[in-house]
Order: structure tokens, then C-alpha cells, then sequence
């Protein structure tokens, strides 16, 4: 099963240096997914990754890292989903950003969990049928 990797998790992979040991389980596991040809991101995530790089080189580098891992492809369902989504959840009085919800939609429409540190996710499955990939420290 595939496991779509939100923007925290690689942003904790990717700094190495400054991770907590409490942390150390969630690199461990993203590592496995990639192993495992489990990992999937898409356009945003891949976005978000590489904005907000100060040295060129680095971009580079991270960019070419992330060459490994083809987009998934998003349809035009997937934004209107989003939308529908981010609505919702407003209504309802939970806020989030669009890549949220675009990840979230993601999520539901092609049945793959999503893995991530950012709490706001917990609210969104809460309202949504968005399933989280649960840290199995033995994987």
C-alpha cells in the first residue's frame, strides 16, 4: 500500500541534524516507506519541500533527491474535492491552508493514508474520511 507523505515528515527526514530522539521512529519509518516503494508525494508537497532554500546548491540537491519520486497525477476532481473539503471544514470551524486540503482530497479520492506530524490532519479526519498512516515503530 502506498503512503502519501506530507511536508513535515520530509522536512524532519531531511534535516538530520537537530532531531530528537523522539523523532528518530518517524525517519525510520519514512526510510522503510522509501525502501519499500511506499512513499508517494505530489506537485505541492514537492513544492513545499524545495521553497524557502537559501543556497542554490542545496536546491539542487534536494531537487534532484526528489527526481526518485514521481508525482502522483492529480485530476481536476482532486481540486474541486479540495475545495468542497476546505468548505466544509470551515463551516464546521476547522481552518487549514489549501495544500491541506488538497492532500486531504488527495488522500480520500485515491485511498492512501497520509503520514504526517501536523496535528491539523487529526481535525481533518475527525470531519472527513481521511485515513492516517499510524507509526508502527516495529515496521
Amino acid at each position: 500500500m502506498q503512503i502519501l507523505v506530507d511536508t513535515s515528515v520530509w522536512s524532519l527526514a531531511l534535516r538530520k541534524q537537530s532531531v530528537t530522539a523522539e523523532f528518530q521512529p518517524y525517519i525510520q519509518a519514512l526510510t522503510t516507506l522509501i525502501s519499500n516503494a511506499r512513499a508517494v508525494i505530489f506537485g505541492s508537497i514537492r513544492q513545499e519541500l524545495l521553497s524557502g532554500i537559501k543556497s542554490q546548491i542545496q536546491f539542487i540537491k534536494l531537487r534532484s533527491y526528489l527526481q526518485a519520486f514521481p508525482d502522483l497525477e492529480l485530476e481536476t476532481s482532486d481540486f474541486e474535492y479540495a475545495a468542497e473539503l476546505f468548505n466544509y471544514c470551515r463551516n464546521h470551524g476547522i481552518q487549514g491552508s489549501h495544500v491541506d486540503f488538497l492532500i486531504t482530497a488527495v488522500s480520500i479520492n485515491r485511498e492512501i493514508p497520509v503520514f504526517t506530524l501536523d496535528k491539523d490532519f487529526k481535525s481533518y479526519a475527525k470531519h472527513t474520511a481521511l485515513k492516517l498512516y499510524q507509526l508502527d515503530v516495529s515496521e
